[in-house]
Parts: structure tokens; C-alpha cells; sequence
């Protein structure tokens, strides 16, 4: 691992539009960047035997996947040219509907944008350590499974 700072991805509850929106504004002054590339992973109001899903909450082995998201992140630097990448992950409950992920890669060249993102959301749900309850309407709930 790099002597990078090991920065902290987790927020708690949904990741609001807001936050999302003043991200990507912050981002108007650096001139060299051609092009963003953004995910949003939402939760789905899945139907499982009969049941809704109604939220999920998320839970991690915080430490582990900070350093995990910090790997994916240098490992994304060296494989891609990217100017910037921000990484945010919900922690606690989130309803259907809302934002858990929030991955956002800058460069001055938008075809690595394509490939990098698809890199990083991948990487994210191969290695880090973050964990997904569903709950269900009726308030019965189930571990998730990463597809």
C-alpha cells in the first residue's frame, strides 16, 4: 500500500442529490478534465417470495474496507489516467429508491472514464467487506446477496 492518507468512503444513510450536485460542481474550476463519468447504485424495491424490499441496511467492517477502497483506488490511478476519482458508500439505512454508491472518475480523455468506472464498481463488489440486510414491508429481513 502507497503512504497515502487512507481516506474514509462511509455516510451515513442515503447519499443525497445534493451532495451529488455540489461534487460534481466543485469540479468546474480544474480546467484539464474532458470528461466525468458517474455510478449510482440504488436500492431496488426487489419482490422476493411475495415480499418487498423496503430498504437495506448496510454495515461494514470499517477499517477493512476503507483499506480496501484505498487499494481499488491507487490500483485505478496506475491502471487508468484519470485526474480525479471520489468513492462514497452508505453505512446504516437505506431506503428503496435512494443512493448507496456514489462513484465519480474525472480525465482528460472521456473513453477512460468508460473503462475505469466499469474497473472500480467491479473491484468494489469483488473485494470490500460491506454488507447489505434487506428489509422487507412487513419488517422481516434477509442478508443480501451481492449480484
Amino acid at each position: 500500500m502507497s503512504d497515502k492518507k487512507i481516506k474514509n468512503v462511509f455516510k451515513q444513510g442515503a447519499i443525497s442529490s445534493e451532495f451529488i450536485g455540489e461534487s460534481i460542481a466543485k469540479h468546474q474550476t480544474k480546467t484539464s478534465i474532458g470528461a466525468h463519468n458517474i455510478f449510482l447504485g440504488q436500492v431496488r424495491a426487489d419482490i422476493m417470495d411475495g415480499k418487498t424490499v423496503s430498504a437495506i441496511e448496510y454495515t461494514a467492517y470499517e477499517d477493512m474496507a476503507n483499506a480496501k477502497f484505498h487499494d481499488i483506488r491507487e490500483a485505478t490511478f496506475e491502471k487508468f489516467e484519470l485526474t480525479c476519482m471520489h468513492i462514497y458508500h452508505s453505512l446504516g439505512t437505506v431506503k428503496a429508491g435512494e443512493i448507496c454508491l456514489f462513484v465519480f472518475v474525472s480525465s482528460p480523455r472521456r473513453k477512460v472514464v468508460f473503462k475505469a468506472l466499469e474497473y472500480i464498481v467491479e473491484e468494489i463488489k469483488a473485494q470490500v467487506p460491506v454488507f447489505g440486510k434487506e428489509i422487507f414491508e412487513d419488517d422481516t429481513h434477509q442478508w443480501k446477496v451481492n449480484n
